[in-house]
């Protein structure tokens, strides 16, 4: 029996059922704590390095982990030193297992020699619930290079008014935001939208411009660099001449001077604080509680909806096709269908019996059947061969605007429009509706409610007396007698 299958046995009773290995033992990890003992040669600062690394070892695989914590500004590759596999042990092919690990021992993987100091409680309890007692666990050592690092607090004969060192260090990163307007002298009605940013480690300002959509104005995020900004300068030096220097400046700018719900003057331009971030508020409550923070509403610019107008029609493909290349210029995209009315209306249409209404005498006789698809609204015209003309296709499948309508907003033929005995222009042909499929009148009985009375009146004076229901579910599509007019189907 291996250490595995010994393991998940130990863990459940006689009467617990049994488990297979990675449900029983799954998300049951070991943690040790252990260190690396590294030599530096050709170092005049270090000698010796102490990399501490955690060492987990997964109990449903018997895997193990080694990564080294990072630590910022250290130098090192660190993070992930081997990934999760079985470390093996020695050069015979054995791998280590959770009786070999130990506190206050080393263990040996691929030549780098890993000192375990102690392990967290869920496993000292699960090496002690087997039996193994751990050793006391000891100090990881301190790597004297970090020792060094560290800053000792600086000593002063007489202390200086303001430490700017401890100042960066302690406040490096802690930065003041400010909401705010800019109230443009130049525009008055209008108020660009600001940041303010106060940096505490060494009290410079720093002003961003908000950029907003289609505003017409240059890309420059910056509107004043990060420096620091005299708040006070002394009266008689010529500022129009000479640039402004620590001996003129006599007083600059602090956290005292912002306050959120009034307005301050930086550089001659004008700032209404509107706002701040959470980091500034909880700032102005340790600090400078005296200062009473009172936010408002931002004001929001109300932007004029304009209406898009769709440019002429150029000649190239289909209306929808144009509309579609304006929405997307750079990747033009097939117009969108209803793919709902598709499925629903699919293999459904609507025949008629047209004539052609010609001033050739050549054109008398001449007879089509027009199909309307109710998946896309097409029409379709063909023209049954007779005695010296032979027929075929006069119209493939197209939406077919009605006479009249502009080019940049059609108004399309539908079955409203399709009464006996009315005249249909398709692209200057005209055609007289004399006959149509007793499933047309079906259809329109059916959506009476929104198609024109005298629409449906003519198609029950026409088909209403010719054929019962039952008759006409037998005989499916004719209405026409063959002897005066062609049959619908082609």
């Amino acid at each position: 029996m291996s250490k595995n299958t010994e393991t998940s046995n130990m863990l459940f009773s006689a009467n617990t059922p049994w488990q297979p290995n990675y449900v029983a033992l799954d998300k049951k990890i070991l943690r040790f704590y252990a260190y690396i003992y590294e030599e530096v040669k050709h170092s005049q600062q270090e000698n010796y390095r102490v990399r501490p690394v955690v060492i987990y070892y997964y109990l449903e695989d018997d895997t193990m982990y080694i990564i080294e914590p990072q630590v910022e500004n250290s130098g090192l590759c660190q993070g992930k030193l081997t990934k999760r596999q079985r470390l093996p042990k020695n050069e015979w092919g054995d791998f280590y297992h959770w009786n070999d690990l130990n506190i206050a021992c080393e263990i040996t993987v691929y030549g780098v020699k890993y000192r375990i100091t102690h392990c967290d409680l869920f496993t000292r309890n699960f090496m002690e619930s087997k039996g193994i007692a751990l050793n006391d666990p000891e100090p990881t050592p301190i790597d004297p290079y970090i020792t060094h690092r560290l800053q000792p607090d600086r000593c002063f004969v007489t202390p200086p008014d303001f430490d700017r060192l401890k100042q960066f260090l302690t406040l490096d990163r802690k930065v003041l935001r400010f909401f705010a307007t800019w109230d443009c002298s130049d525009v008055p009605t209008e108020a660009r939208p600001v940041t303010i940013q106060y940096y505490l480690a060494d009290d410079t300002v720093e002003i961003l411009e908000v950029q907003e959509p289609n505003n017409g104005r240059d890309a420059f995020p910056v509107l004043l660099k990060r420096q620091r900004l005299p708040k006070e300068v002394k009266k008689a030096f010529p500022s129009c001449v000479l640039e402004v220097t620590k001996r003129e400046v006599i007083e600059y700018f602090s956290p005292r001077d912002f306050k959120v719900g009034e307005k301050v003057e930086i550089l001659g331009r004008t700032f209404t604080l509107y706002t701040c971030d959470d980091f500034t508020k909880g700032f102005y409550e340790k600090k400078h509680p005296s200062i009473t923070l009172r936010p408002k509403e931002m004001p929001q610019k109300k932007l004029s909806e304009v209406e898009r107008e769709m440019p002429r029609y150029n000649g190239f493909g289909s209306l929808e096709d144009t509309y579609e290349n304006c929405l997307n210029p750079l990747f033009p995209k097939r117009p969108k269908k209803d793919y709902v009315k598709m499925m629903d209306m699919d293999k459904k249409e609507l025949r008629y019996v047209a004539r052609l209404d010609s001033k050739n005498v050549n054109d008398e006789g001449r007879f089509f059947i027009l199909s309307y698809f109710l998946a896309n609204d097409t029409i379709n015209i063909y023209e049954r061969p007779i005695r010296g003309i032979v027929g075929g296709m006069f119209l493939s499948k197209t939406r077919v605007p009605k006479h009249g309508s502009s080019v940049e907003y059609p108004v399309y033929y539908t079955p409203h429009d399709f009464a006996i005995g009315s005249t249909i222009d398709v692209f200057g042909n005209r055609f007289i509706l004399e006959d149509a499929d007793l499933y047309v009148l079906k259809y329109m009985e059916s959506i009476a409610d929104t198609v024109p009375p005298e629409t449906l009146e003519s198609l029950r004076r026409k088909l209403g007396g010719m054929i019962t229901d039952k008759e006409a579910s037998e005989a499916g599509a004719g209405c026409c007698d063959d002897d005066d007019l062609p049959q619908l189907s082609p």
